[in-house]
């Protein structure tokens, strides 16, 4: 390893993330399932197919509008599900609290927790509590694990991306990032931004039952929009380009980003839909997502293309930038 130590850097699903991820992790504990590096592992069982994923929740401050902690790790781990195209059946949390922690808080977190597993028709079958003495680690960490079932035989997968397909989001980008930026204080901003997490499954599981030909799935997490795309250009071998015209962000999300000097490309979301789908099925894509309250939004914001490799922007002037990975990130315990 180049690096000596961690660094928040390291947590932020950039270079550095990748870096750790191949160089030490994938050199002890790869296979061939684990180094597809999926947002959900699909495996074999004697029922069908099967999807499972697992993540952690470090989210500061706990509670931010639109949403908390608890709900972050449901919809955070029902999505990485979903993009994998499996209805998601069963969780397991684990929880990790400091001593002195408001049970009232407590309480709310979980209350949200359930209220979004009982509407996504998900039961959590296990679960784990540790308690940490005061000064040790901040009121509640929590680390999930999300299994879910593929009642289909499509495949959503980076190889079956091809030049020609059309780049969809199901919305505005960016919204829970900037949510949780503001919710921290440090700017004295007056804000009506709320973070846009929500469980993507109906929009998944419309697209499916529409014959939608889509090739691959993400949602743009930690490393936004940009770290996402660049993510499937690089497994796919191919080049990607976006327009700046095209991409949704709502006007306040772009204007803090301005003010703040961050590139909104990479503000995370926690409740939106990255769709590659064949050009010829991209109309139809749009007018499924569209359909559904949660892709009103929806829109077609580029194309896959033979070269160069990585993810283009072209801006409003014609011209085309990169948009690169970045080396660690903007904004730290996001998710």
């Amino acid at each position: 390893m180049k690096d000596k130590v961690i660094g928040l850097a390291h947590g932020s699903g950039g270079r550095k993330t990748a870096r750790l991820i191949r160089e030490l992790f994938l050199a002890y504990l790869g296979n061939p399932i684990l180094e597809r590096l999926e947002d959900a592992a699909e495996f074999p069982s004697d029922r069908g197919r099967i999807a499972l994923t697992t993540d952690s929740h470090v989210v500061y401050p706990l509670f931010f509008p639109g949403g908390n902690i608890g709900k972050l790790a449901v919809c955070g781990t029902l999505n990485d599900l979903a993009v994998k195209g499996a209805r998601p059946r069963f969780m397991t949390a684990g929880f990790v609290l400091r001593a002195g922690m408001s049970m009232d808080v407590l309480e709310r977190i979980v209350r949200s927790m359930g209220e979004e597993l009982n509407k996504a028709g998900v039961q959590l079958i296990a679960g784990d509590t540790k308690v940490i003495e005061k000064g040790k680690v901040d009121d509640c960490y929590i680390t999930t694990t999300g299994f879910g079932a593929l009642e289909h035989s499509k495949t959503f997968a980076p190889e079956r991306i091809e030049e020609g397909d059309v780049i969809l989001v199901s919305g505005n980008i960016g919204n829970h990032e900037t949510a949780v930026l503001l919710a921290r204080g440090d700017f004295g901003f007056e804000h009506k931004i709320e973070s846009d997490i929500a469980n993507v499954w109906p929009l998944v599981e419309r697209l499916i039952e529409a014959g939608v030909d889509v090739k691959a799935m993400r949602d743009p997490t930690r490393g936004g929009l940009a770290t996402t795309l660049n993510e499937l250009a690089s497994a796919a071998g191919l080049g990607m380009i976006i327009k700046e015209a095209d991409v949704p962000f709502s006007l306040p999300v772009k204007g803090t980003a301005e003010l703040l000097g961050l590139d909104p490309y990479y503000l995370a979301s926690e409740g939106r839909l990255i769709a590659i789908v064949a050009k010829d099925h991209a109309e139809r894509a749009l007018e499924v997502l569209k359909a559904e309250p949660l892709g009103k939004n929806a829109k077609a914001i580029g194309e896959v293309r033979d070269g160069p490799e990585g993810l283009w922007l072209e801006t409003l002037l014609g011209s085309e930038r990169p948009l690169l990975v970045l080396e660690g990130e903007q904004l730290p315990r996001i998710c």
